[in-house]
């Protein structure tokens, strides 16, 4: 599949893995451009059976997302004319951010520059983050502008950090760096500047060898972590296991190679982590 003529991102395709660079100057806001060219994307890309895995990246050394553009929000008054006395559906970023949460793909933020409000709550929603010590710096300082994160940051946020923290970062709406970010189970990982590439695309490259049918369950069962009962998701995991050994082709094919190899031997145990991707 092209994907061409976006306003704002650039994408290249390469064995199974979809790099996505947003390029939307001056400082990469988010806005209704940025916005349509992520819907966009993640309609065509999820028919697309040749893309396993999608890294989002920045073009801009300093920016990320920093946040969404004040401008627009100001305009939501014009909108409603009072709050609704209960919740109604979704707003546009929630069904889009929880899109991406849920999509058989897996998605990784590679993270230089600053994120933060509606950046932050769209990483947040992305199945890991890479950042870039001395580069990457993540905030959520709606409450600083009188308002608060509208896009998922309380709801995401704690899922990770826990409470504690969340309120730390969305009440304080100070800027955390990398290292700290990555203390507080904001990111997966911070790395070196110039380490942070070839980390995280040896890691989409290593995870798009491995079959499509295995990480979609795999993220599956790992979702329903967060929305299940400990017992329901054991349960839940126990069928997804079993959809995988019986219902899908890649597995007995690749434990038997595995075996061939030499797996459960003394020699090949601990080689693990290459022997696999020797497997087809």
């Amino acid at each position: 599949m092209k994907y061409e003529n976006y306003q704002s991102l650039k994408i290249r395709c390469d064995r199974k893995v979809a790099f996505v660079t947003i390029d939307h100057r001056p400082i990469n806001l988010f806005d209704t451009v940025l916005f349509k060219d992520l819907e966009r994307f993640y309609k065509e890309v999820k028919r697309d059976d040749s893309v396993n895995i999608i890294v989002f990246e920045s073009a801009d050394p300093d920016f990320f997302i920093p946040h969404y553009d004040v401008k627009d929000i100001l305009h939501l008054k014009d909108q409603f004319a009072a709050v609704p006395d209960k919740p109604g559906t979704l707003n546009a970023f929630n069904l889009l951010f929880e899109q991406y949460r849920t999509m058989p793909k897996v998605t990784i933020a590679k993270i230089a520059g600053r994120v933060g409000g509606g950046g932050s709550e769209f990483v947040l929603a992305l199945d890991m983050r890479f950042a870039a010590v001395g580069k990457a710096f993540f905030s959520q300082p709606e409450v600083g502008l009188g308002i608060i994160p509208g896009a998922g940051g309380t709801q995401y946020l704690p899922k990770l950090v826990g409470a504690s923290r969340a309120l730390e970062i969305i009440l304080g709406c100070e800027e955390f760096d990398a290292e700290l970010a990555e203390r507080y189970g904001w990111v997966n990982r911070a790395l070196p500047e110039n380490e942070i590439d070839a980390f995280v695309n040896r890691l989409a490259y290593r995870m798009a060898s491995f079959p499509i049918d295995a990480i979609k369950l795999a993220k599956e069962s790992v979702r329903n972590s967060s929305t299940f009962h400990l017992h329901d998701g054991l349960r839940e995991e126990k069928n997804l296991f079993l959809k995988a050994v019986i219902d899908t082709p890649d597995a007995e094919t690749r434990m038997k190679q595995f075996l061939e190899k030499g797996g459960q031997t003394r020699a090949v145990e601990k080689e693990l982590g290459s022997i696999l991707t020797e497997l087809d």
